[in-house]
């Protein structure tokens, strides 16, 4: 029988940022009560958290944007240039639309808004927790905000783009993993990464997320 410890190191272990600490406790509660997850420390400023990412490791890293000391983007920021392996997700508020959108620019791959954590928490930490992108479907929302009050060439721009490259786009837009989308394309994973690097050539895109910002904000277009 498997004693507690073995138990506790299978589960995904989670790090919780927030320099409110009833919102901390709330967070853990819900977090706890799903068996695949463990919450393996907390954090009231961006400095701890970002020293207890790199004591722990934990697998997922709850973030809020506002914290003492460190930033919680730029706690994101430090971590992808440490190369840490912790999946972050990053606590917003609606209000946050410049930091949100400048946190796209990241290696995050959790966007939450703050007022919906206590419902999506748990969907988010199993999204990123795989590598994948999770982001709150209002968030989302102000990206294609952006791209409607910014007006653009989108015909042309798809124009640019082969078939094979406009389906990958599609799939970018419903947040697909590379993995995810060699499984469906029958294509390797080295081709999908290839395709990825001639549509942000030939969009003119750059960023570690341009991609995913460009086929979010272009999604109903689509198709």
């Amino acid at each position: 029988m498997a004693d507690a410890d073995s138990v506790r190191r299978s589960k995904i272990s989670v790090l919780i940022a927030d320099d409110h600490p009833i919102f901390r406790t709330g967070m853990r509660d819900v977090i706890e009560k799903d068996d695949r997850y463990v919450v393996v420390g907390e954090s009231e400023n961006g400095e701890d958290a970002l020293q207890k990412m790199m004591d722990l490791k934990p697998r997922v890293a709850i973030l809020d944007i506002q914290m003492p000391k460190m930033t919680g983007l730029a706690v994101a920021q430090r971590a992808e240039k440490l190369s840490l392996e912790t999946n972050i997700i990053l606590l917003t508020m609606l209000e946050d639309k410049r930091v949100f959108l400048e946190a796209m620019e990241t290696g995050v791959t959790g966007y939450v808004l703050k007022d919906s954590a206590s419902t999506e928490i748990l969907r988010a930490i199993g999204v990123v927790s795989e590598g994948k992108h999770y982001i709150s479907p209002t968030l989302s929302g102000l990206l294609v905000e952006r791209k409607n009050k910014a007006g653009g060439q989108f015909a042309s721009l798809l124009s640019k783009l082969t078939p094979s490259e406009i389906r990958i786009l599609r799939l970018i837009a419903d947040l697909k993993s590379n993995q995810e989308i060699s499984a469906e394309m029958f294509i390797s994973h080295r081709t999908v990464e290839n395709h990825r690097v001639n549509i942000s050539r030939k969009l003119g895109l750059s960023g570690t997320h341009s991609l995913l910002k460009f086929a979010l904000q272009n999604k109903a277009d689509l198709g």
